[in-house]
């Protein structure tokens, strides 16, 4: 049988490295729905703020692409972030057949707050994050090591 190019460490830091994540969403989830939304339309509202730097807005097919959704369950997920005031949308000056999005006042305002308590949790984690980044640089990484011993 050919032996594995990992060892029993590689398991237990992805292990604790999905914890962590799985912590981090789980929570940030949780804050979310506090406010009554989806962590897809967070996700959104995220994308739409610092997903593309330096712009205040844009497409509906750059969102569906930063989301990896497909353009018409965008169209629907930014139909409901209009209809709850949180995006605004309209045709862009450029190109007619495009839609613009930006981030109203309220949708500023929700995403500031729950930005806020997320990156909280973020801060939390990072201890735990640092450490296991020390623990792959430390040991390197599964396969890359096997051939480094070879």
């Amino acid at each position: 049988m050919p032996q594995s190019p990992l060892v029993q460490l590689d398991y237990e830091i992805l292990a604790a490295f999905r914890r962590a994540l799985r912590r981090f969403e789980h929570l940030s989830d949780e804050n979310v729905r506090a406010v009554r939304l989806t962590p897809q339309q967070h996700q959104a509202l995220l994308v739409l703020k610092g997903g593309y730097p330096g712009r205040a807005e844009i497409s509906v097919t750059e969102l569906a692409d930063a989301l990896q959704l497909k353009h018409h369950s965008a169209v629907e997920l930014v139909g409901r972030l209009v209809k709850a005031d949180l995006v605004a949308r309209r045709q862009s000056t450029e190109d007619r057949r495009r839609v613009m999005l930006s981030l109203t006042r309220a949708g500023d305002d929700v995403l500031l707050s729950l930005s806020e308590a997320n990156l909280a949790v973020l801060r939390a984690a990072a201890p735990v994050l640092s450490d296991l980044l020390r623990m792959l640089k430390r040991h390197g990484l599964g396969s890359t090591r096997a051939r480094r011993s070879s």
